[in-house]
């Protein structure tokens, strides 16, 4: 009897290995089937968001193919259909003001440029005492610091006018590059403090124990491993410094020192017809450094909101 059973189990052993699953045959690859629900959801929502993303891009399509109409269409035509393309207003548009339009970019470039150096040297300095050094009223201090990102800038534009004008430095980039090496940025001074916090103690103890000073870690330590947020404070220095109008409104008079968004602005003019479509041709030329800033570091850019805690 024994023997019968096992010579059955035997003999329909491979009649099982043989039927197939029914769920497996189904699905060979175990994947399971998302509902007809879940997918309409995904696709309404994937619409909808593309719906949202050309409605927020449209205005800057509509620039790039505006640069490239003539006056007579620009708004007459507001759609980005049309098949009267040229770069007539490209080439007008770089040399149709008192000087071409690179002494303009050269002009913002160096201005960008002092800006991010005084940025990253004078805020991380003063985001390391904030968040290493133990002094008396450093918790005072600090939030005298932010009290400032509440103080609108219009309220002290008249005393630094006078302060500069004084100093002999209207005219020049200097009133608005030296307040960067001053660590006027609350902001970018936050963001590194943020960061600097996050770092493990044991990396300055080893320090220490090492015999570095705070000089040393600063430059051993400290900086090596916020490159997040120095990163971060390049990019949004760069876009705010570039695009400003009303700085360099207050201060520069002479057209050889005027940057881009001033010289943006020549191109209207309130007595006669506005060249519209060179206008919109150099903006699409200003835009390029800050899209290209921005693709470069946006990497940079989420490291340094996500480890410094700022939502």
């Amino acid at each position: 009897m024994t023997t019968d059973l096992q010579t059955t189990n035997n003999t329909t052993k491979p009649y099982e290995k043989a039927v197939p699953d029914m769920e497996t045959s189904r699905n060979p690859r175990g994947v399971t089937a998302r509902p007809i629900g879940a997918r309409v959801k995904s696709v309404v929502k994937h619409i909808v968001l593309i719906g949202l993303s050309a409605i927020m891009i449209y205005p800057l399509i509509w620039l790039v193919v505006s640069s490239m109409k003539p006056n007579s269409e620009i708004f007459t035509n507001l759609t980005i259909f049309t098949t009267d393309l040229s770069l007539d207003n490209y080439t007008q548009g770089w040399d149709s003001l008192m000087y071409p339009f690179h002494v303009y970019l050269i002009n913002s470039s160096i201005l960008v440029l002092g800006a991010i150096i005084g940025n990253l040297i004078s805020c991380s300095l003063a985001a390391y005492a904030f968040a290493r050094l133990e002094f008396r009223g450093r918790n005072l201090a600090f939030a005298a610091m932010l009290g400032t990102l509440l103080l609108p800038f219009h309220v002290v534009l008249v005393p630094q006018f006078i302060l500069f004008r004084e100093l002999g430095w209207l005219d020049t980039f200097l009133p608005l590059v030296v307040p960067k090496f001053l660590a006027t940025e609350a902001f970018f001074i936050f963001l590194m403090v943020q960061f600097i916090r996050s770092l493990p103690n044991e990396l300055y103890e080893a320090a220490r124990i090492d015999g570095a000073g705070h000089i040393r870690q600063f430059v051993q330590v400290t900086l090596p491993l916020m490159v997040p947020a120095l990163a971060t404070t390049t990019i949004f220095t760069f876009i705010w410094t570039w695009a400003d109008f009303f700085g360099p409104l207050i201060y520069l008079r002479s057209p050889e020192n005027f940057v881009v968004p001033q010289a943006l602005n020549m191109f209207i003019d309130g007595q006669s017809t506005s060249n519209y479509g060179a206008m919109f041709a150099m903006s699409v030329v200003s835009l390029l450094p800050m899209f290209i800033a921005f693709l470069i570091g946006q990497k940079f850019l989420v490291k340094g909101f996500a480890k410094s805690g700022i939502k």
